[in-house]
């Protein structure tokens, strides 16, 4: 198997693991609350990416050796997992999976935005089509097949929706400028979003945790959503010939997800939101192509 194959073969098992993270965050809901799905994801995430490191003899460097590396992964720790996936799974709790996920995708358009106030960058002429575009496509999807008569299936959740994908762009910001192992930087996330994740629990009395059909898809998602499929996705960039062909690759994740969502949830999939997709998608291709380069 030559580079290129392997490359592909773990960007497809990336693409179907993270394709079906929208349909375990639904069935995990159903039993659990979001605060109790992100303690059990983040202890196994943990584990998982614990296991990775140790496997990879990477242990020495979950010291930090600087003061100031210990201040960013503590950052990172509340940013993702911590604040992404608690604002995440309460939009999943109140929103169709079809809604949340393609939602929650728009990170990219969040990070053109931030890149303004936060690294004095200036938008152009094709930043702005593009940004347009997609606010076009989150209309669409927002509007659930009934885009001339719209009303918000829950304005709560399509916010919190919007507002995870604000933060993973403060999180890939921050993240990119810590020059430390992939790995091992994902791992002491992990275990620094515990500190803010289990105090927060014990305060709200989510402890014990029932054993249920939620606690097991609470398992996959920490395994597959949040452990073992971030290095897969490591391994397909190692291996390609081209990052930005990966890059684009992965755009494909979306609609895996509606397929599992329809077959498995049986939720009744939009055309709006087939649209709306597809012009988020096209917005982000378009400003990665014409736009300013950002970050």
């Amino acid at each position: 198997m030559n580079n290129q194959t392997k490359a592909y073969t773990y960007a497809a098992l990336t693409i179907l693991f993270w394709g079906t993270a929208a349909t375990a965050f639904k069935l995990a809901l159903s039993d659990l609350s979001p605060l109790e799905l992100l303690v059990i994801s983040n202890i196994v995430a943990f584990a998982i990416l614990l296991s990775i490191v140790i496997v990879r003899r990477k242990v020495r460097e979950l010291i930090p050796k600087r003061t100031k590396d210990w201040g960013m992964s503590l950052l990172l720790g509340f940013l993702n997992p911590f604040a992404y996936y608690l604002v995440l799974f309460e939009a999943y709790s109140r929103l169709p999976a079809q809604l949340a996920q393609p939602l929650n995708f728009v990170w990219p358009i969040a990070l053109v935005l931030l890149s303004v106030p936060l690294l004095k960058q200036t938008l152009n002429r094709m930043d702005i089509v593009a940004l347009l575009i997609s606010f076009l496509g989150v209309y669409l999807l927002s509007s659930q097949g009934n885009p001339i008569n719209f009303v918000f299936a829950d304005g709560v959740g399509i916010m919190l929706a919007l507002f995870s994908s604000v933060i993973w762009a403060l999180f890939w910001l921050f993240n990119v400028k810590d020059q430390r192992d992939a790995a091992v930087k994902l791992c002491l996330n992990f275990f620094f979003s515990l500190l803010f994740v289990i105090p927060l629990a014990l305060a709200k009395g989510v402890f014990p945790i029932s054993f249920s059909f939620g606690f097991g898809a609470a398992i996959y998602v920490g395994f597959f959503e949040m452990g073992v499929t971030f290095v897969l996705w490591l391994q397909a960039l190692k291996y390609a010939r081209s990052t930005a062909q990966m890059g684009n690759i992965i755009y494909i994740t979306p609609f895996v997800a509606l397929f599992f969502v329809h077959i498995v949830l049986h939720e009744r999939i939009f055309y709006t939101t087939f649209l709306g997709l597809f012009l988020i998608i096209a917005g982000i291709l378009t400003q990665r192509k014409y736009g300013t380069k950002h970050g």
